[in-house]
């Protein structure tokens, strides 16, 4: 296989990162909790603001839903399926579970889990 120079260059050199995430988000930290992305980071800052100054109640961090319960079949198991929300909290002016997503970019496998949280739960994901 022919490379590049400047990429044989950066690879002699140790300039090619190679932990770089699959979808180019950097991990933040905020009051001992770590975050996916910097977007997420910041949306748990502005939640805490709204929680502080009693908007919202009972915020929950990676509360897991579950779609599908495990079962058997044919002498096989077959794992449950689960959603993990990045945040969910109950609004105090009309008192309504919000289950909130920050994405910055969407799966097949996370649209397919939307779908079955609207049907198994009655409840539509916010996206941010």
């Amino acid at each position: 296989m022919r490379v590049s120079q400047e990429i044989y260059e950066r690879f002699i050199n140790n300039s090619i990162n190679y932990k770089q995430s699959k979808y180019h988000n950097k991990k933040v930290t905020y009051d001992g909790h770590t975050f996916d992305s910097q977007k997420e980071g910041l949306y748990y800052l502005r939640l805490k603001v709204l929680l502080d100054l009693g908007k919202i109640k009972d915020l929950k961090l990676q509360k897991v839903y579950e779609l599908q319960p495990s079962f058997k079949l044919n002498g096989n198991t077959y794992r449950k399926i689960t959603y993990k929300a990045d945040f969910s909290y109950i609004s105090t002016e009309d008192n309504k579970l919000h289950v909130v997503d920050v994405k910055g970019f969407k799966t097949k496998e996370y649209l397919l889990k939307k779908k079955m949280m609207a049907y198994v739960h009655q409840i539509e994901i916010e996206e941010i």
